[in-house]
């Protein structure tokens, strides 16, 4: 339905994304209206579209699906108007004069013949072009966003639109509006093309092909973590986006352009012709050259250390395996080494001796780990301070880098050990490596049989099999008590053999549960109430992992039924409602971007910048007339969103086993349900089961877990670290390229590239 009115009040205004609540005078009535306006001032006309709706803490109020200005038209709605704040400098008693002076022609006036304004007293000529100005530039955001609106752009994304291009959006929108998916955070390729079919754009256009490629290239970034792209794949993958023919991409010589504007690189590998963003192209050259340059300035290294690990055997009361012995060796004398193993092999043993003897040696020794949580459980388990990589590179608030520390601003340490590798992506890597010193000593420890990241990339595996770096594998297992079966089972699965599943263990357990619901029903039930009970723990030390975010048992439904349960609704608890999900006072989050700009307190005193993919917290604070939500993080950030930021969080009570890699958690329940062979694996089912300490619990069929044991197939990602590595062995390459990935010059660094 549509109202008319005049705006009364403007109650809350976010001038980030145009969420407004107003009061409108709608024929006598005050109606409060809700939703996404253009910028909008007391005394004007609005024309809403939208419906009601009854609110539990408000009433009754119009959801504005869509808002249209128009200029107030009489003396009192244009008073109103002009003092009502948005004009600086013009209050109550100037509008008053101004429309004592012109009537009803005054903004007319100050649009068109704006120099008139110096006939009324106390405004002078620098004033009257003031108001000038600030009128026209309301005018303006207001005109682009009902333009937009005419061609079904949501307010929140015209808001982003104009508050990206100002005046120039018109003219970009009517140009080029794929520009859009380069320039607009959260608008991609086809929000872009449909704007540009609605504005006459045609389906050949240059700039639709150029961002037709660069949209199936980025996507398979980010959807499936390849680096590059075969170009016969890309052709197939473009024409189907678009569809258009091949001749057409041909025709257009879109790959050409794209080649000349250095975003793309094309050359062949393995026999096949390959396209690669540019980007990606020079991250993982740098990271390959900088790793084969630090690990040859110490391979003449040789320095014996049995004396220093039985002095660390002696001091734990332990012996050593030789494979754990070998490892430490290699990290000591290693410029570059990766230490892989499944859990109970011994990693941490490693990394505590490791640290005394660089500490005996006088290094400088920092411990990093990709998330908060692999961090805290990195201390714990060392009794050393660790931070996680973002944190120790310091977010670049001001100064125009991602990372304080950089190519130009050296990290101090001698020696960086990095666990969990298996999570990091080659973006982190690069920006790690390229803040290490020259020397510096680098030790990569991780599980290879782990998930790969969720970023781009594939960097452990592709260091492994590059056969560049010294990698030495555990897989003598420790730690294993005679009633736990976590660690022989999660080694059976990585074997393809069936866990045990008798019930008899004390920490791993398996409830039989064919239907989805019953499924569900088990899991909830589980978390809730069952084993909180059985272990005289809170719910919130269990953790829920699902393969797949929808279905029945996916991660979005689970989430639902868990907050229902764990934390249900109550008048003591504030809550907000988006369009994805309720967030509530007490709630358990979970961050799903990486967000380098957004600002966080630490214990009252310290603060900075950056929050990051895969950090877990509680809502710790809820206002509901600001909108405005406090999340309490596991590390003691607190940090603030609008409602409009709340899109970075999903409520985690469940989460993706992607998203659990890194961390760990007491008890880990699972529903193993059918699904997808391609995504149902091997390597899933193990990395859910390594998540645990003291419990897991399986639900769902046998049938289902031998389908997973079985399978042991894994999507293969199409990356050049391993071919970059390989091809940096050659020293004579070295000499010029590599030097500048380890000094201060970013135009140097980028020359690996060319």
């Amino acid at each position: 339905m549509t109202l008319k009115g005049i705006v009364e009040e403007i109650i809350y205004r976010n001038t980030d994304n145009g969420y407004t609540v107003v009061v409108i005078d709608c024929n006598g009535e005050s109606i409060t209206a809700v939703g996404k306006f253009p910028q909008v001032a007391q005394g004007e006309c609005v024309e809403l579209e939208g419906s009601f709706i009854k609110h539990n803490r408000y009433g009754e109020q119009f959801n504005v699906k869509q808002a249209k200005i128009a200029k107030p038209n009489t003396k009192e709605g244009i008073v109103k108007y002009l003092s009502s704040g948005l004009i600086k400098g013009v209050g109550p008693v100037t509008a008053l004069s101004i429309v004592n002076k012109f009537g009803e022609a005054t903004l007319d006036v100050i649009e068109f013949n704006p120099q008139k304004l110096t006939e009324v007293k106390g405004i002078s000529e620098r004033k009257a072009n003031e108001i000038y100005e600030a009128f026209n530039e309301i005018r303006k955001m207001q005109n682009a966003v009902m333009l937009m609106q005419e061609y079904n752009i949501s307010t929140n994304l015209a808001v982003k639109i104009y508050n990206t291009y100002f005046d120039k959006t018109e003219f970009i929108l009517k140009e080029n509006p794929y520009k859009l998916c380069e320039d607009v955070d959260g608008i991609g390729f086809q929000t872009a093309d449909k704007i540009a079919n609605k504005m006459g754009i045609s389906p050949l256009s240059e700039f639709r092909f150029r961002a037709g490629v660069l949209h199936v290239l980025k996507s398979s970034c980010e959807k499936t973590g390849n680096t590059y792209i075969t170009k016969s794949n890309l052709e197939s993958d473009v024409c189907e986006l678009l569809k258009v023919s091949v001749d057409d991409i041909n025709s257009n010589k879109v790959l050409n352009n794209l080649i000349m504007d250095s975003l793309i690189k094309v050359f062949e590998l393995n026999g096949e012709e390959v396209i690669v963003l540019t980007k990606y192209y020079n991250t993982e050259k740098i990271v390959a050259y900088t790793l084969t340059l630090f690990n040859e300035i110490h391979k003449n290294k040789n320095l014996d250390v049995n004396d220093s690990i039985n002095l660390f055997e002696q001091i734990n009361q332990i012996a050593m395996h030789k494979n754990q012995r070998d490892a430490v060796t290699l990290a000591v004398n290693a410029g570059v080494s990766v230490i892989t193993g499944g859990p109970g092999t011994g990693k941490t043993t490693i990394v505590k001796c490791m640290l005394q003897i660089f500490k005996s040696l006088g290094k400088n020794v920092k411990l990093l780990a990709p998330t908060g949580r692999a961090a805290k459980r990195l201390s714990e388990s060392t009794g050393e301070e660790a931070s996680t990589i973002h944190r120790a590179l310091v977010v670049d608030f001001l100064g125009g880098d991602t990372f304080l520390y950089n190519q130009n601003n050296k990290l101090p340490y001698d020696v960086v050990i990095v666990d969990e590798v298996s999570m990091v992506d080659v973006q982190l890597m690069y920006y790690l490596v390229r803040a290490l010193k020259k020397g510096t000593q680098l030790v990569l420890v991780g599980d290879k049989d782990q998930l790969p990241s969720v970023g781009a990339g594939n960097v452990l595996a592709d260091i492994i099999n590059s056969g560049v770096i010294s990698v030495c594998e555990l897989t003598y297992v420790y730690r294993q008590d005679k009633d736990s079966l976590i660690i022989s089972n999660a080694h059976l699965i990585n074997d393809c053999k069936m866990p045990v599943l008798d019930n008899k263990s004390k920490d791993f357990f398996f409830e039989e549960k064919a239907d989805a619901n019953d499924m569900l029903t088990s899991v909830v039930n589980l978390t809730y109430s069952r084993l909180p009970k059985y272990l005289n723990v809170d719910s919130s030390k269990i953790q829920v992992l699902a393969a797949m975010k929808s279905g029945i048992c996916g991660v979005d439904n689970l989430n639902k039924q868990l907050q229902d349960k764990i934390n249900p609704p109550s008048l003591k608890k504030p809550e907000l409602e988006t369009d994805f999900a309720i967030y509530r006072l007490g709630d358990r989050v979970m961050q799903i971007t990486n967000n380098y700009e957004r600002e966080w307190i630490k214990d009252n005193r310290e603060q900075g910048a950056g929050v990051f993919n895969g950090d877990i917290g509680v809502i710790d604070h809820v206002e509901p007339n600001t909108f405005e939500t406090t999340v309490l993080f596991e590390d003691g950030r607190y940090v603030k969103y609008n409602k409009k930021d709340l899109s970075e969080l999903v409520l985690s009570y469940a989460i993706t086993i992607h998203k659990s890699q890194g961390s760990e958690f007491d008890v880990v329940i699972i529903p193993v349900v059918a699904g997808a062979p391609m995504l149902l694996t091997k390597n899933l089912l193990y990395t859910a089961v390594t998540r645990a300490k003291k419990m897991v619990v399986l639900v769902g069929t046998k049938q289902n877990i031998f389908r997973m044991v079985k399978n042991k197939s894994t999507l293969t990602r199409n990356t050049l670290l391993k071919t970059f590595l390989i091809e940096s062995v050659d020293v004579k390459n070295l000499m010029f390229e590599t030097q500048s990935a380890n000094e201060n010059d970013e135009v140097e660094v980028d020359k690996i590239g060319e």
